[in-house]
């Protein structure tokens, strides 16, 4: 039976065609002779002529092109309806420009197409692959979360296995919901003084497998958040030594980590490890438009042509070329500045140096951990004025009302602040400034008031799954009032932020 793909939203028109035959019609594919057990046909491979060329091309080449058509004098009777701006919403020209609907642009022949690339979009993925240090990238538009998605999907099966930790971003249990597989929890360590887990490690991953091989069940991948949005990092390398043996690919949550490759300073990355499959956040830290990542594959234990299937299912099938373009430009900004993190690690360090003497104020590291976690984001800042009695949402809001300064995340007892590429020495010194102000405000004033009790609740030690994430999403619900709930099976996700960290499923 054929099974007939097309990347349109507009009706297909089914009919016999021979085999892989490809429609030459902008924006529809039409593929027949397939299944989805072998799924070979969301890329077709370039001529060894078309990948001479494409490493061959200008530095940038999506953002060249886009530049290009986008200084063409011609009749526009394509989408989108701004027509290239000529009749875009006033109020959003105001706050934007107008640049940004000249380039706001479809899938033009001559700007390739995100699913199916041969041209200026193939080129930039591979030169990203190249920089990134993986055997194949794909650009993606729907967010990192699409490329957990994806990955997920393209190594678990319904009813395989997929070990996660119990910190995981939300993304992952809509993956477990799309891909039918079921969750096999670890328990990240926890630090209750600071209300924040850390990584997994090998040992928890190998007793993980080995309890599924015991019971007779499949492991269809691991999946590791390294790094934690607190920049704690897993021992990536020791889990991809108990994994790889038995055959199991490693999935790599590495939203937090784009940036590690570029200085030597950071955390090795995940593909560095011998991971299989890591997913970035292009948007973090190294200077992409927000809702554009990267996804990276590296061996042969992952089906790329099945990754590629799975985004194709899951990405918007009109992508921004606005996002597109750059992720193509951070890229190719960070090529040609091979030395661009040594100003952001050499304020952050300083930085921390300066918090760590200021009474009242503790600074987050790797001692603050029981397991022999190798390393932690140095442009990550999570500090804590748990000591001069205030909780992370107290001292927040003080910096933020009082002091203008905003903090990338806020947890019961700290605050994480993220040093970037565009963060400046002012910046910091605003930031230390503001932490002595309240050290000095609250230090004494709280002094002789007795300790607040620490009201955080800890994890669950123990974890029983009564349905899968599938099962719960689909099945009939009620509402009851939390305090009659307990015993009650949860249909249902509860988290403190959209980010991370499940609380309650």
């Amino acid at each position: 039976m054929a099974h007939f793909l097309t990347s349109s939203s507009s009706p297909a028109f089914f009919s016999r065609c021979p085999p892989h035959r490809e429609s030459h019609r902008r924006h529809t594919v039409v593929q027949c002779g397939t299944s989805l057990s072998s799924p070979r046909i969301s890329e077709p491979e370039a001529s060894p002529a078309e990948s001479s060329a494409v490493i061959q091309g200008g530095t940038a080449p999506l953002v060249q092109a886009l530049q290009s058509t986008a200084s063409q004098d011609v009749a526009c009777f394509h989408f989108p309806g701004h027509n290239r701006g000529k009749a875009a919403p006033s109020s959003l020209s105001k706050l934007i420009g107008s640049g940004a609907f000249l380039h706001d642009l479809p899938e033009l022949p001559e700007l390739d197409d995100l699913f199916s690339p041969k041209g200026v979009i193939l080129d930039a993925q591979k030169r990203a692959a190249q920089l990134f240090g993986s055997s194949k990238t794909w650009f993606l538009v729907n967010g990192t979360t699409c490329g957990i998605q994806a990955s997920v999907m393209a190594t678990c099966s319904p009813g395989d296995y997929l070990i996660v930790p119990r910190n995981c971003h939300i993304s992952v249990i809509s993956a477990l919901v799309l891909s039918g597989a079921v969750p096999k929890y670890i328990m990240p360590e926890y630090n209750p003084a600071w209300d924040i887990a850390g990584g997994i490690t090998p040992l928890q991953v190998d007793e993980a497998v080995k309890e599924l091989e015991e019971d007779g069940k499949r492991v269809g991948a691991v999946l590791v958040t390294s790094p934690t949005y607190h920049g704690v990092c897993s021992n990536v390398q020791g889990i991809v030594s108990v994994c790889h043996p038995r055959g199991i690919p490693v999935i790599v949550d590495e939203a937090h980590g784009a940036h590690f490759r570029f200085h030597e300073s950071l955390p090795s990355t995940a593909i560095e490890q011998g991971a299989d499959l890591a997913v970035q956040s292009t948007h973090k830290v190294l200077c992409s438009l927000t809702q554009s990542s990267m996804l990276h594959a590296a061996g042969d234990l992952v089906n790329v042509d099945q990754v590629s299937q799975c985004l194709q299912v899951l990405q918007s099938s009109s992508p921004s070329y606005l996002l597109l373009s750059s992720l193509d430009a951070a890229r190719d900004h960070l090529s040609k500045n091979t030395n661009i993190f040594d100003e952001p690690l050499a304020i952050a360090s300083e930085t921390k140096d300066q918090l760590m003497v200021i009474p009242g104020i503790s600074v987050l590291d790797l001692p603050c951990f029981a397991s022999d976690f190798p390393a932690i984001d140095q442009l990550r800042i999570t500090f804590s004025a748990s000591d001069l009695q205030l909780s992370g949402y107290e001292a927040d809001d003080i910096l933020y009302e009082g002091h203008q300064i905003v903090s990338e995340l806020v947890g019961t007892r700290s605050m994480t602040f993220a040093v970037n590429l565009g963060t400046r020495v002012q910046d910091v010194e605003k930031l230390v400034q503001s932490a002595k102000h309240l050290s000095e405000k609250y230090f004494f004033a709280n002094s002789s008031k007795p300790m607040k009790e620490n009201c955080v609740c800890g994890p669950l030690d123990k974890i029983f799954v009564h349905l899968t994430p599938r099962e719960a999403f689909f099945a009939n619900k009620r509402r009851v009032r939390i305090e009659d709930s307990l015993g009650e099976i949860c249909g249902f996700l509860f988290s403190s932020l959209q980010n991370e960290r499940l609380n309650l499923n």
